[in-house]
Formats: structure tokens, C-alpha cells, sequence
């Protein structure tokens, strides 16, 4: 979404000059929420365009993340309880703004962004778990050391579950007991059978559409980040508001627990 607001581009300009030389957040996660909320507001008689409208956002998103040098960034896009809870027309229109998201941006060779994908993607339709495998394997190689990773068909209880199975399964095969397994049980040993295994947590999650709670999300990665609230529905999400998240961030102590 472009700033034509003169007023807007100034305060851009001026949120941009607060925060050089800030310690900003490594990693940033987002909640788009709202978007169907968005097209009632705007009377649209089709609610599913807010999808096609939050998704533009996501683009707009890792440009912002860019000009920052923030190279870890990812979006919650549908959880596992979309997938069982919402219609299937609604379902498949969302699929199709993800499919056309990874084709035409984040799944391309020149994209800038390696491409990760956390969550069940046995749940999501094998036209959509194609193509973001395609994109996967298109990005392996990227070498800007910039990472996208896109929460499809996601759930963070069932993460957590998924590796501890692992974990438990791995260490059967190699002879072990249910009592040597819990006897020498660390925090990395889930840690790097989760998902987003290799990357950092996530600095700050930033949530949109005025709700206040994690939904599900990133329930291991999120125990010291910083989180923020915007009112904004996802489709409206500006330049300014992504700015707003980061100077906040600036402006706190992390404790990390203590």
C-alpha cells in the first residue's frame, strides 16, 4: 500500500530518524487479523477480498523490513483451526491468495527472501503444499540471509507435540528407554525439533485488528518476546503503524523471565 498522505510520508520520515541507530528487533512476527472484519467496514459484499488485501500487506511488510536490515520475519496466515472451523469456499479463497503470494513473490529464486513454512502442511490442499514446497526449494539457496517463514494449517500446542514425538521416536530407535529419554530431556532438545528449528525467536510479535492474545501462535518461540497490539486491521496496516511497533520496541527492557 503506497503513502500518498503528505502528512503520512512526513510522519514516516520522522518515525524512520527516531529509530537510526536503534536496537531493533531481529526477528519480528505478525498477526494480520481483521481482514474480514475490514471488508464488512468497507461494505464489501464478498468478505473474502479482505484476505486478497491483507495478503498485499505482506509484501509490503518485508520491503519495510528491508530498508531496516531486519532479516527474520514471519507471518501467521492461517491456523489449523481456520482450516476445520471456516467454509470451504472461504478455505480455498484463502489458499489461492497464499498459492498466488508464493508465485509471484516469495517463492521466487530472485525474491531476496529464503522461504520457510511452519506447520501442517498434510492439511492444507496438495495444490497449495506443492507450491510452497516449489517456493521452498526455488529460495534454498538465497544468500542475502534474509528468512520469510509463512504459518499455514499452523497450531502451537500441536508444534510442541510434534516434536516431542520426535524426540521420542528418534531416541527409541536408537535403543533408548522412556526413563534415559526424560532423564536427559534439555529445552534444546525440543527447541531444535520444532518448526522453526535453526532460526531465532521471534524479538516481537506485532498482532492487528485490536485483539490482545496469540491465538495458537508461536507458544514456544513467543516465552521472552515483546508483544504489540495495533488497531488496525490487517488491510489497513501502514507504514507508520509497522513503525509505531518498532519504536515502542526500542523504547522497552527486556528481562527475558528476571
Amino acid at each position: 500500500m503506497q503513502i500518498t498522505d503528505p502528512m503520512d510520508t512526513f510522519y514516516v520520515r520522522r518515525l524512520r530518524r527516531q529509530l537510526a541507530g536503534a536496537r531493533l528487533p531481529r526477528h519480528v512476527a505478525l498477526i494480520m487479523d481483521g481482514n474480514r472484519r475490514w471488508a464488512r467496514n468497507k461494505g464489501l459484499t464478498d468478505i473474502r477480498l479482505g484476505y486478497r488485501h491483507g495478503g498485499e500487506q505482506v509484501k509490503n511488510v518485508l520491503v519495510w523490513c528491508e530498508s531496516l536490515g531486519i532479516r527474520h520475519v514471519t507471518q501467521f496466515l492461517c491456523s489449523i483451526e481456520n482450516l476445520h472451523g471456516r467454509r470451504t469456499d472461504e478455505i480455498d479463497f484463502v489458499m489461492k491468495v497464499v498459492e498466488d503470494l508464493v508465485t509471484q513473490r516469495l517463492g521466487r529464486p530472485d525474491s531476496g527472501w529464503q522461504l520457510h513454512i511452519a506447520g501442517s502442511v498434510d492439511a492444507l490442499p496438495d495444490t497449495t503444499a506443492r507450491i510452497l514446497q516449489d517456493g521452498v526449494d526455488a529460495t534454498r539457496h538465497c544468500t542475502t540471509g534474509s528468512h520469510i517463514t509463512l504459518a499455514l494449517g499452523y497450531s502451537g500446542r500441536q508444534e510442541i507435540v510434534d516434536a516431542c514425538r520426535d524426540l521420542l521416536n528418534e531416541n527409541s530407535n536408537r535403543g533408548k528407554t522412556p526413563a534415559d529419554i526424560a532423564h536427559s530431556l534439555t529445552v534444546d532438545d525440543l527447541a531444535t525439533r520444532l518448526y522453526t528449528a535453526d532460526q531465532p525467536d521471534p524479538d516481537l510479535v506485532i498482532r492487528t485488528g485490536g485483539e490482545q492474545r496469540l491465538s495458537n501462535f508461536l507458544l514456544w518461540q513467543s516465552a521472552y518476546t515483546e508483544l504489540y497490539f495495533c488497531e488496525a486491521y490487517g488491510p489497513d496496516f501502514r507504514e507508520i503503524d509497522f513503525l509505531r511497533a518498532l519504536r515502542d520496541f526500542t523504547n522497552r527492557h527486556r528481562h527475558y523471565g528476571r
